[in-house]
């Protein structure tokens, strides 16, 4: 049987260019679609296609990245898929990788390319990861020395704050009053009244 994966790693990104590719090898019912981090392995449809998978199959997948961006986990996935199910795995971004299942090569010979291919394609993998938290830590640190406030928005404290706070404090008005008058959670006001006390 022949199937396929494809992977994005939210519900806004789009996977129809992966599944157009796909569909050159794999008929579409047969291509298994996440919508998740690569991350890890915990998959709904990769585990489905997993459990699918026999001795003898043919999956495609369009690049390395979109089985998953974890050096280690990529490699023993890809270990447990090629050796122990016996699955042959095609990725269309990397034809090389395809010469491990030519039938001249030897068992012995098919698992050496399989250790080397893997080492090679699992490290460009992760350090894809890597400089992509790269990127996005000097983003944010550019972004604060721009002056650009991240995270959530700070909270306005009203004008009426310090005097609604004295009447709590003299028992004249109730905590839940108070937070009605000031319009804001109870979770803000006991921060702000830390931070009003320090």
């Amino acid at each position: 049987m022949k199937y396929a994966y494809a992977r994005v790693s939210t519900d806004k990104q789009n996977v129809d260019r992966q599944v157009y590719e796909l569909k050159e090898y794999v008929e579409e019912t047969f291509i298994y679609i996440d919508k998740e981090s690569g991350k890890d392995f915990n998959r709904h449809n990769y585990q489905k296609l997993k459990k699918a998978l026999k001795k003898g199959d043919e999956l495609y997948i369009k690049s390395i990245d979109r089985l998953g961006r974890n050096y280690d986990l990529i490699t023993d996935e890809f270990r447990q898929l090629s050796k122990h199910i016996g699955v042959i795995i095609y990725i269309l971004d990397m034809p090389f990788i395809n010469t491990f299942n030519d039938t001249i090569l030897d068992d012995s010979l098919r698992t050496f390319i399989i250790d080397i291919v893997l080492q090679i394609l699992s490290f460009v993998a992760e350090n894809e990861r890597i400089n992509i938290k790269n990127r996005q830590k000097e983003g944010i640190k550019i972004a604060k020395l721009n002056g650009k406030h991240l995270g959530r928005p700070a909270l306005i404290l009203p004008n009426s704050f310090v005097d609604i706070i004295k009447q709590v404090k003299d028992k004249t008005l109730s905590v839940s009053n108070a937070i009605k008058l000031l319009n804001i959670s109870k979770t803000s006001y006991y921060k702000y009244l830390k931070i009003y006390q320090s």
